[in-house]
């Protein structure tokens, strides 16, 4: 496997994450669909701690329209993990999410990815406009940094 480029201080945000016994696969480590799922747990953890996004009311959705993963070394259950986020554009209506998975307290990612949110009107699923708040949180942990 090749090795990623990129260590932990591209990273702006640092996340802990856990892995759970249902994230091992018969091979004995984490399944690859299992890191979708702690790059979704890092972004709206991030998001909404920074009240930038409520799951519940919010009158704006994010929804995936493209997402990716490279793999460069395998993890397994009971190790603690770091999510590693970045935002790399901001455009009217959507992001692009940059994130990364460490094996907790490594220099380098075991994977990296990336997702593609077009933030929608929760009613009529129509993209609109980023909110004040959440352009603030993304702007944030841009690179390079904006602002």
């Amino acid at each position: 496997m090749a090795n990623s480029t990129e260590t932990r201080a591209a990273y702006p945000h640092i996340a802990p994450l856990q892995t759970r016994w249902a994230d091992n696969d018969v091979y004995g480590h984490v399944n690859n669909v299992t890191y979708y799922s702690y790059f979704d747990t890092v972004v709206n953890d991030y998001l909404i701690g920074r009240g930038a996004l409520d799951i519940h009311g919010g009158a704006v959705i994010g929804l995936v329209v493209e997402t990716g993963c490279r793999y460069f070394s395998p993890l397994a259950f009971p190790q603690a993990l770091e999510g590693g986020l970045r935002v790399a554009r901001i455009g009217t209506s959507s992001v692009r999410y940059e994130l990364a998975v460490f094996a907790s307290g490594q220099e380098t990612p075991a994977a990296e990815g990336h997702f593609i949110h077009v933030y929608v009107d929760r009613e009529n699923r129509r993209p609109t406009a980023l909110p004040g708040p959440l352009r603030t949180a993304l702007e944030a942990i841009a690179i390079p940094p904006i602002g």
